[in-house]
């Protein structure tokens, strides 16, 4: 069973981001900026006790590592998250479907960097797997909805979630050549209170910090479901599971997000998916099935 608990913790990490969307939009009055250095700076104060029991591996991290930090920090803390919220707020335009977008186009990103950086071998069956997790992402999500048909809110929607995609696809593979270095709990700790530091200094520089004392109890109470559910405990699982998979496989685990987040779309806000888009949820789910006894069989 324990060689399980990883895709089980990936899946399980994208399950509870499928809910996220529907807790940042009760946000929306909210500058995006201001959400990432609350729901960061909450998550660090809840992780500090593993910064501090770390401290003695952080003053050993080399400049490499440094820069692996740095940039999940910078990439997957502040911009993913900036143009994930961006796009969301063109949730009344658009259908949510077409912001999850990002979730089709990560592995991409990610497939090919792990190649690229981390030396990742992937065997032909594993690609033809993830192109076939790729079709049944798209699938879900656009259905037979062609191209031709999207207006400009779904462009500028698609474009923000393309940023995000490239983002967190990068911080996937940077994420796991920092777990090289140090401890999962360590790297989570540590990329939450650097992304804290950083935008709070781009809040401050924005001059935007005041608007914190305008917030309402409601917003304090999704603020803090956030950081105990969706955000730092979810980065915490995601990282438990990222530190015993590949990069690439494990943005593959991560298409359940995209998945579950229709379902949900259609039990709160009673959109159906169509036959086509019902088809490439099977795929998608088969293709994370056969994904899960690759990396079985290839790591014994």
């Amino acid at each position: 069973m324990k060689k399980y608990l990883p895709p089980i913790a990936v899946i399980a990490a994208a399950f509870l981001w499928s809910l996220d969307g529907l807790l940042r939009q009760q946000l929306f009055s909210v500058s995006s900026f201001l959400i990432i250095t609350l729901e960061h700076t909450l998550g660090t104060i809840l992780f500090l006790p593993f910064l501090i029991k770390g401290w003695k591996n952080i003053k050993k991290l080399d400049q490499r590592g440094w820069g692996s930090i740095m940039w999940i920090s910078i990439c997957g803390g502040i911009l993913g998250t900036f143009f994930y919220t961006k796009a969301l707020s063109y949730i009344n335009y658009i259908d949510l479907s077409v912001v999850v977008l990002l979730q089709k186009f990560q592995p991409i990103f990610a497939i090919i960097l792990a190649a690229v950086i981390l030396k990742e071998k992937l065997s032909n069956r594993f690609l033809l797997l993830a192109v076939t997790a790729l079709i049944g992402g798209y699938l879900v999500t656009f259905g037979n909805k062609p191209m031709a048909d999207w207006d400009d809110k779904t462009m500028i929607a698609s474009l923000l979630a393309l940023l995000a995609a490239f983002s967190w696809g990068s911080s996937t593979v940077l994420g796991k050549h920092a777990l090289n270095k140090l401890p999962f709990q360590l790297v989570t700790s540590l990329r939450l209170t650097i992304t804290a530091l950083l935008a709070g200094i781009v809040l401050i520089g924005m001059g935007n910090s005041s608007e914190i004392v305008s917030l309402n109890s409601s917003q304090w109470i999704v603020l803090s479901t956030i950081v105990i559910s969706t955000g730092a405990v979810a980065l915490f699982i995601y990282y438990y599971g990222l530190n015993h998979l590949p990069a690439s496989h494990t943005t593959i685990y991560e298409l359940f997000w995209p998945f579950s987040a229709i379902c949900f779309d259609w039990f709160i806000r009673g959109r159906t998916m169509s036959p086509t888009q019902a088809a490439g949820a099977i795929i998608l789910l088969i293709a994370i099935v056969l994904l899960t006894q690759e990396r079985q069989n290839s790591h014994g």
